[in-house]
Parts: structure tokens; C-alpha cells; sequence
């Protein structure tokens, strides 16, 4: 009897000593509320030199994919685009550069239309005379109409959670942490898709930043 009850007790103590696995994207942090302690503009030509970064573009393709496994008869192929600028490394050396300005300019012939923004940031230990060291970094970004961003290949994200690195809501602000304690020499892929919304209204209108900017806060 003692051996049969060890034998159903076994599967309970193995599962209570085996860690969970780890999350397929980081939680996403949210950003502060309190006014930042320095801001980097990285629309202008200073505000990239300072992180030593530039900005690419690519317009996105919507493109037949195969349908998932048991979509069921009626489904034969599905949607996806292309390129998946998102991912951690991606090769984007064939892109044209775009002058820090050109976030600003329109993009676009309209309705269904989708755009990357990439960019690679380093945080130098100074910028002017504020000192990163232990900062909290903070992407904010507004794109008319909707954003999704990646950082080094992730999108943080929860199911139920504010998750600020997904869409926000018709021309609404994007603040992703980037770090919640900075060093110096910390860098950053950033990958940003710019989408025209609502998606099932297909407005007749371009895609913009209305900001693109690196907050610190102490």
C-alpha cells in the first residue's frame, strides 16, 4: 500500500521540482509615467549620431502561404508577408538608407499598406552630459495608424497583459523598455512595421511617424 501511494504521489513532487519552461518572448515591462530625464530625438541627424545608428526601409508584399496543418478541406493556402524584418539578425545590408528626416515623410499609395523601419542603437556611456549608466531606456514611437515593434528579434507580449510592443490603437504612442538598467555599450536591433489601419476600413492615406525617440529615466 505505502509503494502505491509513493507511485501516485511521484508524478505531483516531480512536477513541483521541474522548473517552467521559459517564455517564448520576454514580459513586457511597462514604461514610466513620470517625465524622462533626457530625450533623444531619433528623427534628426544629432539625435542618430548620438546612438550611432541609421534607418533603414522596406515596404512589405502580402504574399500565398500554405495553410497550417488540419486547417480542414476548405482552406488550401493562407496569407503571410514578406520580408519578416523582425527576426534577431536579420540581413538588411541590400535596404536603401532613409536620412533621420525621412521618418517623417509619407509612405505609401495607401489602403492596405504595410512598411519596416529598422535600425541598430548602441548606448555610449555619455550623451552630451547626461550619463546612461543605470538608466531606464524607453523606444517611444507614434506611427499614423498602426505599430508593431521588435527588439534584438523579440516582440514582448503577453496574452491578457498590456504588451505596448504590439499594436496601441489608431495613432496612439508605442513605449517599449528597451532596458530597465542601462551599461554603456548596450545596443539594440530595432524593427518596426509601420501599417495603414483601420485594416478593414483600407484608408486612402499614407504611413507616417508622427515621433520616433529614445526617453531616459532615472
Amino acid at each position: 500500500m505505502r509503494t502505491l501511494f509513493l507511485l501516485l504521489l511521484m508524478p505531483a513532487v516531480l512536477a513541483a521540482q521541474t522548473p517552467p519552461p521559459a517564455a517564448a518572448t520576454p514580459m513586457p515591462v511597462i514604461a514610466p509615467s513620470i517625465p524622462p530625464a533626457y530625450v533623444v530625438d531619433l528623427t534628426t541627424q544629432e539625435g542618430m549620431a548620438a546612438l550611432g545608428a541609421r534607418w533603414k526601409n522596406m515596404d512589405v508584399k502580402i504574399v500565398e502561404a500554405p495553410a497550417m496543418p488540419n486547417a480542414g478541406s476548405a482552406w488550401k493556402s493562407s496569407y503571410d508577408i514578406t520580408p519578416k524584418a523582425g527576426d534577431a539578425h536579420f540581413d538588411d545590408s541590400s535596404w536603401p538608407a532613409i536620412e533621420p528626416k525621412g521618418l517623417l515623410e509619407r509612405r505609401g499609395g495607401g489602403h492596405l499598406f504595410m512598411t519596416w523601419f529598422r535600425t541598430n542603437l548602441t548606448v555610449p556611456a555619455k550623451i552630451g552630459t547626461f550619463d546612461t549608466a543605470g538608466a531606464i531606456a524607453v523606444l517611444t514611437f507614434t506611427i499614423d495608424d498602426y505599430a508593431e515593434a521588435w527588439v534584438n528579434g523579440q516582440m514582448p507580449r503577453r496574452a491578457g497583459r498590456p504588451s505596448p510592443a504590439t499594436i496601441q490603437g489608431f495613432n496612439m504612442p508605442n513605449r517599449v523598455v528597451l532596458s530597465e538598467q542601462v551599461k554603456p555599450g548596450d545596443r539594440f536591433e530595432i524593427a518596426i512595421l509601420g501599417i495603414n489601419g483601420p485594416i478593414s476600413l483600407a484608408p486612402a492615406n499614407p504611413v507616417f511617424f508622427r515621433e520616433a525617440k529614445i526617453e531616459f529615466f532615472r
